[in-house]
């Protein structure tokens, strides 16, 4: 697959799914606006792309500003003109019981997870109609699918990424526009080693025994790398995935997830 014409830009990636996909995108020739909350946590991976010649431009913003959109467009059209593909991926991971969830960590969370992806979708998705192309992909998680203990904000915040998916979807029909999500199960990333190191605080268990606890009730047999994540996204991507729209597609290894 060819990126060559395109534009996109990634939130949240200084690591992970985010850094996955953009090496990906950037790999495949596109031009990659990418996003944090900080210089610094991008610098090192815009170093090296930018050694390796590849067209990256870093945006600094905090997506939970009321004017994130409006903020990322003037940093697009102050770079590469315009983007052709969004990826929601910014976010971040809470755990704690239901009724000790403090009403301060339910918003920030939701606000990071899902008030973002709608702030950005909304800035872009008009104007992506309007040159009838564009591609956004919003990555929930298998959270947004089912429900699991002592993830109430987390959980709650996915649900309505997979919904603000469902409703952009219904809105871009016929304009060339798709709007899809990508739902990851436990993913070999800093936030996944996070639980199992609240899990190896909470329990004693050593960090093997903490990852099988993890996989275990997740269904999951292994980690999914951020790679494989990322081939999920870049199909969705692709200028000839105009016929899928609306669609979460569960990247676990084969937990089977719904």
């Amino acid at each position: 697959m060819s990126f060559t014409s395109r534009t996109a830009l990634v939130t949240g990636a200084s690591r992970g799914i985010g850094c996955a996909v953009a090496q990906a995108l950037l790999d495949q020739g596109a031009r990659v606006v990418v996003t944090a909350r900080s210089l610094e946590s991008l610098q090192p991976k815009v170093s090296g792309w930018v050694s390796d010649k590849l067209s990256v431009y870093p945006v600094v913003c905090e997506l939970t500003d009321p004017t994130a959109g409006e903020q990322l467009i003037s940093a697009v059209e102050a770079t590469v003109g315009h983007i052709d593909i969004l990826i929601n991926n910014a976010g971040v991971g809470h755990a704690s019981p239901f009724a000790r969830t403090t009403l301060e960590a339910y918003e920030q969370v939701m606000a990071a997870n899902a008030t973002s992806v709608f702030l950005t979708t909304r800035a872009f998705m008009p104007r992506m109609a309007k040159r009838g192309f564009g591609r956004i992909v919003n990555i929930a998680s298998t959270a947004a699918k089912t429900g699991a203990a002592y993830t109430a904000a987390y959980t709650a915040s996915k649900h309505a990424v997979l919904g603000l998916t469902r409703v952009a979807a219904a809105e871009s029909v016929g304009t060339g526009v798709t709007v899809n999500a990508v739902c990851p199960g436990f993913v070999d990333t800093a936030m996944t080693q996070q639980t199992i190191s609240r899990i190896v605080a909470k329990t004693g268990r050593t960090s093997d025994d903490a990852l099988a606890a993890v996989l275990q009730a997740s269904g999951q047999q292994r980690l999914v790398s951020t790679s494989e994540v990322a081939h999920a996204v870049m199909g969705l991507c692709h200028p000839n995935a105009s016929a899928t729209n609306g669609q979460s597609v569960v990247v676990d290894g084969g937990a089977l997830h719904s």
